[in-house]
């Protein structure tokens, strides 16, 4: 029998995303502490969390794969949270002009069924222009990211801000890592065209 997938997330971002690959799935908000443990390096905050997001999702769903995931982006090791306003998210692009900022993506598929995770986590790495106070201003009044860890929409016009991207799939960026996800789907015997 087919399993029901499900996305383990509210991310509009997400969801957009995993509709691009044409399987029917459904979505569930996972009910997940994100707070960062003592000593946990970012790689490892991510994974924990996309994990903890799925199995949170399958108590609901027993009988479902299950997909978590979880981003943090980072400046020289500090991670930067979701702005919440205006005037975060313009001190995050002073402190990110001319800079690497470095997103860490957990993603899991959980089955539900027989209790496996595969987890990974993707690094994408935002090569950030040299910008001025006015053209942060500018940017943050136009596009309003204040739901966006590192404060901007690589989807949209936050491209303007960067110099160029480093990493194996674009889509990681935005939240959800599609390459390394349908290989792990047609590992659990899930076909994406």
């Amino acid at each position: 029998m087919q399993q029901t997938l499900i996305l383990g997330s509210t991310s509009p971002f997400r969801r957009e995303l995993l509709g691009k690959i044409g399987l029917n799935f459904e979505t569930d908000s996972p009910d997940v502490d994100e707070a960062q443990h003592l000593n946990e390096s970012p790689s490892e905050l991510v994974i924990r969390l996309a994990e903890a997001k799925a199995r949170a999702v399958a108590e609901r769903h027993p009988d479902a794969l299950i997909i978590g995931s979880d981003q943090v982006a980072c400046i020289d090791n500090e991670i930067l949270g979701k702005p919440g306003n205006r005037i975060n998210a313009i001190k995050q692009l002073s402190i990110a002009a001319g800079k690497v900022v470095t997103f860490y993506t957990g993603l899991c598929l959980y089955n539900a069924r027989s209790q496996q995770a595969n987890s990974i986590c993707e690094l994408f790495k935002v090569h950030f222009r040299d910008l001025s106070q006015e053209q942060i201003e500018r940017y943050v009044d136009a596009e309003t990211p204040y739901n966006c860890a590192g404060s901007f929409k690589s989807e949209g016009l936050g491209i303007s801000l960067f110099n160029r991207l480093e990493g194996d799939d674009p889509n990681a960026l935005i939240g959800l890592p599609l390459i390394r996800l349908i290989s792990m789907l047609d590992k659990e015997g899930v076909a994406v065209p």
